[in-house]
């Protein structure tokens, strides 16, 4: 546990220029003794581990040293190759910059571990674009990213519907969502997600930014995805459910948030083992859709015109199954 730790914190020195004991320990998950104890262990093996003191100060690695992969294991080194994405590396202009990297990373690991790249590639693939989507990556996507990785100032020209919008924008991050490429940048004191295939055209300045020390891309773009889902939801059915409609509603609501609503808000089960309670939707059509899927394990209570729809299909449905003599 300890040699993993130790190895742990080396590459971290290694990664960053500069890292406090508090710091390390956080990342480690351990207490400061810990990490004063480590580096002590560190400098007796012979690694060239020194502290800064000062407000800019911190444990830091004497310049150049470098250790070799030797602590990898095969797990890990397929992993290493597996989250390479040349597919959208390459759309970002990328792809000779992530061949390098492979490449070094293949010399530096040891032989029993450099069939690697060649046992992932024979069995992952990442295809990431949907059936139906263009494949092509959005023409300013390579520009984009090179002032992402800059911080460089952007001007966009964006479609909205039928105008074009002119935005000047500091440019956070880059995502990419069921093939579909979006830009999160700051305008003013707000964050805004823009969608790469609408951007006319984009203007890089010379300008930098200096960015949110404490933003964290992937944390960002989750609570937009719930927001936005939860934004779909805007209208609500009262419903009775059997114990089976309860569970099967989990697979027949398109929007989660809208399950978990309707499990939250059930009340106590009645004798035959029903419960009623209220679960939001997109549209009262898109509800038709979802509940005539449960049958007769569900009862619509209101509102009242999706409730005589259902009773008309399930009507329309019992004809059909009435045999003739009993019409």
């Amino acid at each position: 546990m300890r040699a993993a730790r130790l190895i742990s914190l080396l590459l971290l020195l290694q990664a960053r220029e500069a890292m406090t004991a508090a710091e390390l320990a956080r990342e480690l998950e351990v207490s400061e003794r810990t990490v004063y104890r480590d580096i002590v262990a560190l400098s007796a093996a012979g690694v060239p581990v020194y502290a800064d003191r000062g407000r800019a100060g911190g444990y830091r690695l004497l310049g150049g040293y470098r250790t070799r992969l030797t602590g990898m294991t095969r797990d890990e080194a397929e992993a290493l190759f597996l989250a390479g994405l040349p597919g959208p590396a390459g759309d970002m202009g990328l792809a000779d910059a992530v061949a390098a990297a492979e490449l070094k990373v293949l010399a530096a690991l040891p032989p029993s571990l450099r069939d690697a790249p060649t046992r992932t590639g024979q069995r992952f693939h990442l295809d990431v674009p949907g059936w139906y989507a263009q494949h092509a990556p959005p023409p300013w996507l390579a520009d984009l990213a090179g002032a992402v990785w800059r911080d460089r100032v952007v001007t966009l020209h964006y479609r909205r519907g039928d105008q074009e919008v002119t935005r000047r924008v500091h440019p956070y991050g880059l995502v990419l969502k069921s093939g579909i490429w979006y830009l999160v940048g700051q305008v003013d004191a707000d964050l805004r997600t823009y969608r790469v295939d609408r951007i006319v055209a984009v203007e890089p300045h010379e300008e930098t930014f200096d960015r949110e020390p404490d933003f964290d891309l992937p944390a960002y773009w989750h609570a937009q995805a719930e927001a936005f889902l939860r934004s779909m939801l805007r209208a609500e059915v009262r419903i009775r459910l059997s114990p089976a409609g309860l569970r099967q509603l989990k697979h027949r609501s398109d929007i989660p948030f809208g399950y978990a609503e309707a499990v939250a808000a059930a009340g106590e089960p009645d004798e035959q083992g029903w419960v009623t309670t209220r679960l939001p939707v997109e549209s009262v059509d898109v509800a038709y859709t979802q509940l005539l899927g449960l049958g007769p394990e569900v009862e619509v209570l209101d509102p009242p015109d999706l409730r005589a729809r259902l009773a008309e299909a399930a009507a329309r449905a019992a004809a059909l199954y009435t045999a003739p003599g009993d019409r």
